[in-house]
């Protein structure tokens, strides 16, 4: 899933880190960033012990910040989340072997991951049972329980209940979507009469706030519509808004909806679609993001898929036909395709092909290859993931502990001035 824009700061880096590297081995400060900068995040972990200016730098929110944008630009530090039964996780680079992830959840598999961003993954087993997870730094925060209530009191059941993770650049905050539905009776599943609940989780409050303003069309992204859910369910994230398609229903008189829920503003809204071409095919819409622009796979009764790219976002005059996958070696139809990223040499795609394989393909040839991991699940979904610094300890809390240690640091240097000068003024004093 691609990274949104980092929250900007004006502070700048540490100097007095600097300083101390630059007295023993005479290295620029600059120099010193620019090494730093480019290490992965385990590496830079253990460094933190080696120094407390070192800590000091790493620690920095600026140097966290610049750490990440290297990572997000090079493409570098990044790994595949395959989610099934269990979580397994797959260095990008090689795409080689799967590796079972262990996380704070973890109880006999079952937890889902609802999507990652700048290095930090949601993850859920139950309603109940939520956290926010570094894989990096082997952080969490577990996430502070809001029952599913059904609106006015009403005596329904809970239908399929489903999350968006995202990140809200204007505030710097990550935040969470929970949208619930409720059913009354069976009949409830032909008429779509469905009540929904939305609530937002905010990182930086660590609370939980309802949507009052939820739109109509809502109620089309529910449990019968398996497809969506299960491929689609977790959203897309571009920028600091989700992303969701409301498959066609010819029998209500439906197109094809793109949804978005924007984290900033909080609310819904509609994205305007591209103008699909006639193949005298019928078609479904799917929605995947690549390398930061919304995009759509048009597929073609699973004969062939068109990907559009909306290259300036909200601009309906943008979208623009990247290319059309015509057929897979070894895959009979397209049921599921979705772009994960392009390689760094920029020549290829890595798709996620019918929730059982990845392909890199090259759109300029119409060739593909197939991607074979060890130890890996036969079907899985996809998430992108890259390695950064970014805590998840309350904001708050943090500032609080690093005041504390600057208090701590001062107080022992006055403790050793002021025995130096008990020592001075007892050593040394004069008999007139």
């Amino acid at each position: 899933m691609a990274e949104p824009e980092l929250h900007r700061s004006t502070s700048t880096l540490p100097p007095p880190a600097a300083a101390v590297l630059l007295r023993p081995s005479r290295i620029p400060h600059d120099v010193v960033i620019d090494i730093f900068r480019q290490l992965p995040a385990k590496s830079l972990l253990r460094f933190r012990s080696l120094s407390k200016p070192l800590c000091d730098l790493i620690d920095s929110s600026d140097f966290i910040r610049l750490h990440l944008s290297d990572s997000l630009r090079a493409k570098s530090h990044h790994s595949l989340i395959l989610r099934d039964w269990h979580l397994y996780t797959v260095d990008f680079d090689s795409l080689d072997a799967a590796v079972g992830l262990e996380h704070p959840l973890s109880v006999g598999g079952g937890t889902e991951a609802l999507g990652s961003v700048n290095g930090l993954v949601a993850l859920r087993n139950s309603e109940r049972d939520l956290a926010i997870y570094n894989i990096a730094t082997r952080k969490v925060r577990k996430l502070p329980v809001s029952e599913v209530e059904p609106p006015g009191g009403q005596h329904l059941r809970t239908g399929y209940v489903f999350y968006g993770f995202g990140y809200d650049s204007v505030n710097d905050d990550y935040k969470l979507v929970r949208m619930a539905t409720f059913v009354g009776d069976e009949n409830a599943c032909d008429t779509y009469n469905y009540d929904y609940e939305v609530k937002v989780y905010s990182f930086r409050s660590n609370s939980w706030k309802k949507i009052m303003d939820v739109p109509f069309y809502i109620r089309f992204l529910h449990k019968p519509l398996h497809q969506v859910l299960h491929r689609r369910g977790y959203g897309v994230l571009v920028g600091s808004a989700l992303h969701w398609v409301l498959p066609q229903r010819a029998m209500l008189g439906l197109k094809n909806y793109i949804v978005s829920f924007d984290f900033v503003a909080e609310k819904f809204d509609e994205v305007t679609q591209p103008e699909y071409e006639n193949k005298d095919l019928s078609y479904q819409v799917d929605v995947g993001v690549l390398e930061g622009n919304l995009c759509v796979m048009c597929n073609y009764e699973h004969v062939c898929v068109d990907l559009w790219v909306m290259k300036e976002y909200g601009v309906k005059e943008s979208w623009s036909r990247m290319f059309s996958v015509q057929k897979i070696r070894n895959t009979t139809t397209f049921g599921f395709l979705r772009p994960l990223i392009i390689a760094k040499d920029g020549n290829e795609l890595l798709l996620e092909v019918n929730d059982e394989k990845l392909v890199w393909y090259d759109w300029k040839t119409g060739k593909a290859r197939s991607v074979r991991i060890r130890d890996g699940p036969k079907s899985f979904g996809a998430v992108m993931y890259v390695e950064s610094l970014i805590p998840v300890d309350d904001p708050d809390e943090v500032e609080r502990q690093r005041r504390l240690r600057e208090d701590a640091e001062r107080e022992k240097l006055r403790s050793e001035n002021n025995y130096g000068d008990d020592f001075l003024s007892v050593g040394f004093k004069l008999k007139l």
